[in-house]
This record gives C-alpha cells, structure tokens and sequence, in this order.
C-alpha cells in the first residue's frame, strides 16, 4: 500500500440531483486533513484498482473532511459507476493530498464564474471563499433542467451571505436558452477574473470568447481531453535518473510503454487533465495532448503529461 496516500472514511453519501451524489470524506481516525486552497482535487484510488480526479467543493478553511461531487455518467470509463453502485457509507477509500491546477485568485476584484452541470463542484469552493474574503461576483450557471442541477440551494445561500449574484438557467425546459457566453465576458470588468468549469463545447466556447483578455485573468479546468491521446509511437524515450531507453510502439502511449516496461510511475486520469503523471522534460520536442498545462508552458516543451502526450522527435529524454 502507498503510505504516501491518506486513508478517508465515507462519512456521508447525499443525493443532490438526478445521477449525482456528494460524498463526505473523514480520515480514518477522525484526524485533521491536509489542507487544501479553493478549487483543488483529490485523485481517488477505488477498489476496482481505477483512479479519478474530483473536485473538492466544501469550505477550503475546513480541515476534518472534503466534500466532493461524482455524477454517475453514462458514458463512464468505470469510476463514477463504481462510486454509484459499490462505495457505501462506511467504506474506506484512499486518496492522494489536494491539488490545485484551477487555482482562486483572491485578490481585490470582482469574479465572475461560469459553469455547467457537474462543473459547478469546483466553483462552489470559489464562491465560499469569495463570500468568506467578502469579494464581489457573479455566477452564471446552466443544467439541462432543474432536477439535473446539484447544489442549488447552497448557491442561493451563498448569494445571500455574501456579494454576488446568480443567473441559473435550465436550457432543456421550455423557454430555456444556453448562456450567452460572448455577451458575460464582453460584460465583465477588465479587472475581473473569469472562470470556467463545465462540458467540452462550453469550454471551447468560453476560450474563444475570452480570446481578447489578459490570460492571467481567465481560468479553465477541463474534466475530459480536449484532443486524442498520442499513440502513433515511433519514437524512444530514454528515462534519464535510470539510463534506460524504451521504445514506444504504435499504439502505446508514454506511459502504456513505460508500464509495459515494468517501470512504476505515478498516474491517475490517463487523459491528461489531472496533472498525477507530470514530467520534467530534459530534451526533445513533446506532443503535447493534454488540459492541464497551459499554452505557455506547452510551448515551452519543459513538462509533459505521459499518459496522453508524444513526441515530435525522435528521441524524448524525460527526469526518470
């Protein structure tokens, strides 16, 4: 067992929406959490030897437990149905530290953040922390329908205790409409930050909208890959700490050849938006194919996320 991973009990499971529950996560023992900063994950480690990222969604000053958000998806890869279907009240689950890639900026302006269906779990952390540090925001929220929607009663809460303001739409009810995403970030002050949580196309249509903005005011966190993992192969990578050279086969991915290879390395999501599997690059050019790094550090070719990402180069020499 990785003693490196925390041991959390299943303290609570609550139905929140259609096919979406929240679960409450004690350590084993009752002790204290490692903290974490708004808009962080865990990587969960499930008994059926798979391993999912999620949002924490509580209170980050909170310390005795994290409170995270799974929808049970139908087109699941086995994680949220193994969450849905097998993990009880009671049950003990391990789970790497939070981290954060979709990080809160707390700083004296105004937020104002978007979000789609399971893609509010990491706002509603945001939004405690805005309230708690009295900031002003918006939130512009969209579902399918009002019985798909989790958490709507801690967003009213929310707009209530603190400075903000709500706009929920429902856009599969009659007379619904999607968020008219061009005209919120038109709309939004040059010194507010953006957020944005949510499916594929309204995160695609949220980066074209924000094209024009300073970058260091707009925030995205993807839950799936934007493009295909690499697994054209034909290349090597050669493990710098070990001085070995694998050779990576058409249809592996980095990681699959490492694996293959008896090699152990840290992964979680396999897709490229969790962050677990970050490499340091010493030489050659990768091909880059995940989320979670942003356009500046793809273009400078210093990291690469193994499970989903190439090479452009024959040879890749990676910090292993």
């Amino acid at each position: 067992m990785d003693d490196t991973l925390i041991q959390l009990r299943v303290k609570q499971i609550t139905f929140e929406a259609e096919r979406i529950n929240s679960y409450t996560l004690h350590a084993v023992g009752d002790g204290e959490l490692p903290a974490f900063t708004a808009g962080a994950h865990i990587d969960l480690h499930l008994g059926n030897g798979m391993v999912r990222s999620y949002s924490l969604l509580n209170d980050s000053r909170e310390r005795h437990r994290y409170v995270v958000g799974i929808k049970h998806d139908a087109a699941s890869r086995g994680g949220s149905t193994f969450v849905h279907t097998a993990l009880k009240a009671g049950d003990v689950v391990r789970a790497t530290a939070p981290r954060n890639n979709f990080t809160f900026d707390e700083g004296n302006h105004p937020s104002v953040f978007i979000a789609g269906g399971i893609g509010i779990t990491p706002i509603l952390s945001m939004l405690r922390r805005a309230v708690a540090l009295q900031r002003p925001w918006q939130l512009h929220y969209a579902s399918r329908t009002r019985c798909d929607a989790p958490f709507l009663e801690d967003i009213a809460r929310l707009a209530h205790d603190g400075q903000g303001h709500s706009n929920i739409l429902f856009d599969h009810e009659p007379g619904g409409a999607p968020l008219d995403l061009g005209a919120i970030t038109a709309g939004a002050p040059p010194e507010a930050h953006l957020y944005c949580c949510g499916p594929l196309p309204m995160l695609t249509a949220f980066e074209t909208a924000v094209a024009n903005r300073a970058r260091p005011t707009v925030h995205v966190e993807y839950f799936s890959p934007k493009a295909a993992a690499a697994t054209d192969g034909g290349f090597e990578v050669r493990l710098e700490k070990s001085g070995r050279t694998i050779t990576v086969q058409a249809g592996q991915s980095i990681l699959n050849a490492l694996l293959d290879a008896g090699i152990a390395v840290s992964y979680a999501c396999g897709e490229g938006t969790c962050g677990t599997c970050e490499t340091k690059v010493l030489d050659g050019i990768p091909d880059h194919r995940d989320v979670y790094l942003d356009d500046a550090e793809h273009a400078a070719n210093k990291q690469v996320m193994i499970c989903c990402s190439g090479s452009k180069t024959p040879l890749l020499v990676l910090d292993i």
